[in-house]
């Protein structure tokens, strides 16, 4: 008996250590994955009247600290700039709000352009209409894309560009 409880012991053993290991990866995974430490401004939401503007920017905004994504003010430091634009669109009697963010990095080129729908559970098709629960949905939607975005750009490698000096004539392909 003492030897299937130190085979059991061994096997329980290896499953905690296979455990602990795959831990450990997914915690290097997210810190490196992470869109912790870019910091993103919110700039404008067109489309929507004042009071869909602001509590989609509640909603954005706490979506945005639960996947650690750092929203900072419009005036602040940011390496990417983001702008939104908000439209509802009726098919087959439903109504969605399709929203479309444009993320701008610190030069004002367009680094990236998300967009997708959120079904807004209102009859009328006016966006003014929208209520929170379809706003938080849209905003989840819309956060989980922005840091996957932000995510993937830590990732990337900078491009460096070299100089040639110039006493150097350049190189040219024959």
């Amino acid at each position: 008996m003492s030897g299937t409880t130190n085979a059991a012991r061994l096997a329980n053993a290896a499953r905690l250590a296979i455990a602990a290991l795959t831990l450990a990866l997914g915690a290097c995974q997210t810190s490196l994955g992470s869109p912790e430490g870019v910091p993103v401004a919110l700039e404008s939401i067109d489309g929507a009247p004042a009071p869909v503007r602001m509590a989609l920017a509640d909603e954005l905004a706490a979506a945005a600290s639960e996947r650690r994504v750092e929203l900072v003010g419009s005036s602040a430091e940011a390496r990417y700039r983001v702008r939104g634009y908000l439209s509802t669109e009726t098919e087959g009697g439903q109504t969605k709000v399709a929203y479309v963010w444009d993320v701008f990095d610190a030069q004002n080129r367009r680094a990236k352009r998300l967009a997708g729908s959120s079904l807004a559970g209102i009859a009328s098709g006016s966006i003014s209409a929208t209520d929170r629960e379809a706003l938080a949905r849209l905003a989840q939607a819309s956060m989980d894309e922005i840091a996957g975005f932000l995510s993937a750009s830590k990732l990337e490698p900078s491009i460096q560009t070299a100089e040639a000096p110039g006493d150097e004539p350049p190189v040219v392909a024959q």
